[in-house]
Order: structure tokens, then sequence, then C-alpha cells
């Protein structure tokens, strides 16, 4: 056994590898890592937060399917302007958009669903704003009862990011100094992946350590979450070669790259823009349902 894995094992976050609930190769090597998807439960009564859809809820479906989807540049441009015409600041912003995604995991993913009583999940951070919306993600998803553990192999060193990372640390999440080597190592200690590597404005090669990251994330069968675009993709046409997220969880507006998403959840977040900001570029959002932040696209 590597060092690495003692380590990780060490944390206490090793799982069951019962699979009682989950059918299926695939939904096995889930289980043995914790979990069983929400979106497979056997026949019966819905599990909690995953109500039958109703009249209302149908009827944003509906909505949902004309919302644009972003290019690059306009994704930028409306950021932009919510930075220096609606004087939003950025670690605002990332607190709604790190709150949006860990409720949008919550509900895809209930606590509940995993298959012990430890909800074990890895948050592997990048070096930008990205990687700020995940380690909020990770200080949430600690409030909501799962147990977050955080890869951040570069840390800005600006106080934003300071701050995030110690308030992570404050609240006992821990970070790894290492990054798995194999996928297998993963799947036996984490039940579900959150990539917020790299976001909307990301372009051109993929870097060290990233791109091994990438790598041995592309081999692992628990889910993957991606927040607003999965690591490594063209924001525009997509990246079918790459990692395959199982939930993307698209944030302001969906991108383009989201078109090629073939995940079983879609989710729109950050319930923050303004109406006249969305009628200027005609985002076409659907409503968000009663007090929600995150809202389900078909």
């Amino acid at each position: 056994m590597s060092a690495l894995r003692r380590a990780l094992l060490g944390l206490g976050l090793l799982v069951s590898s019962s699979s009682s609930s989950c059918r299926g190769w695939r939904l096995a090597r889930a289980a043995q890592a914790g979990y069983c998807p929400a979106g497979r439960w056997p026949p019966g009564p819905s599990p909690a937060g995953h109500r039958q859809p109703g009249a209302a809820a149908m009827q944003t479906a509906a909505a949902a399917q004309g919302v644009k989807y972003l290019g690059q540049k306009e994704a930028q441009a409306i950021d932009q302007e919510l930075f220096e015409e609606y004087k939003f600041s950025v670690d605002q912003l990332m607190e709604l958009a790190g709150l949006s995604c860990a409720t949008a995991i919550a509900k895809a993913y209930p606590a509940s669903s995993f298959t012990v009583s430890q909800p074990a999940v890895l948050i592997v951070c990048g070096p930008g704003n990205n990687g700020g919306d995940g380690l909020v993600c990770a200080r949430h998803l600690k409030m909501f009862g799962y147990e977050p553990t955080i890869y951040y192999p570069k840390h800005p060193n600006k106080p934003l990011f300071e701050g995030l990372t110690t308030q992570c640390k404050k609240m006992d999440i821990p970070f790894l100094s290492e990054f798995p080597s194999e996928a297998a190592v993963i799947e036996e200690v984490y039940g579900l992946v959150v990539d917020a590597i790299f976001g909307f404005s990301f372009q051109g090669a993929v870097r060290e350590p990233f791109g091994t990251i990438l790598d041995t994330l592309e081999k692992v069968s628990i889910p993957i979450v991606s927040i607003d675009i999965p690591s490594g993709w063209d924001v525009e046409k997509g990246k079918p070669d790459g990692i395959s997220p199982d939930m993307l969880i698209s944030l302001t507006a969906p991108k383009k790259a989201a078109k090629h998403f073939t995940g079983r959840y879609h989710f729109l977040g950050g319930r923050f823009v303004p109406l006249a900001l969305q009628k200027k570029y005609a985002l076409n959002l659907p409503a968000y349902p009663d007090t929600d932040c995150v809202l389900q696209l078909p």
C-alpha cells in the first residue's frame, strides 16, 4: 500500500463496498465508493429532495428549452458588466456560485444516498475563480453533512483565496498534499468528485499538474460534477475525448460547451443575474422555482 493511499485512508474516509441498493457494473463500482446514484433508485417512493415534477415544474422545464448558450467572449462580457456596472464583487458572486453548486449536488446526490455514514467528496480546485467556487462549495457541503476533502495544488497569493482556504481549514476540511495517482484509489476512498479546475475563461493547452489530474479523472467510474465547464473542454466546442462528468452546473447561463454534455444532471445555478442584464443579452433564463437558487435543466 502506497504512502499516499495510507494517508487517504487515514483521513477516516474509507467507505463500504456494499452495493445492495445499486444495479449494474458501473453502479456497483459507484457503490464501492459509498454512493448509490440518486437517479437510479429502485422503484418506490422518491428519496428525500427528489419531488415528482408538478405542472409548475414542467412549465419551467419547457421554458428552459429556449435558454441561451453563451460563447466565451459573451460570458466574459456579462461577468465584466456585473462587476463594473452592477458593482458586484468577486467574492460576492463566488459565494453565490459556490452555494448554488453545493445545493445542486445535494439535490442530485443526497448525503442519505451514500451507502455509508460518511458521504466522502473529493473537490479538485484550480488556480482561478473556478477553484474559488470549489472552495466555497466545499464549505457549504460540509455544512450540509458531507465529508469534503480538497486538492488545491496552485494557491493564488491573494487575500480572497487565502481567506477561503482558511475558512475551509477552520471547518476541519482536509487538504491533500498529493493527488491520488490511480483512479482505483479515488474510487475506493470517495463517492463523488467535484471538478472545480478551469472555468469559461480557460483556453490553450492544459498545464501540469492538471494534465495528469484530468487523465486520472477520465478513468474514474464514480460520478464527476463539473462546475460551469468540464475542465479541459473547449468552452464552445466541448471535448468528447476529455472527462465525462455525470453532472454539470452551469453558472449565470449555460456555455456552448454544455450542448455537448451527455451526463444525467444539468443544473443552472447562480440566481443573481439582474433582469435588465438578462434582457440585454437575451439570456431567456427560466424562472427558478420558489426560493431555490438552482434549477435542473432538461
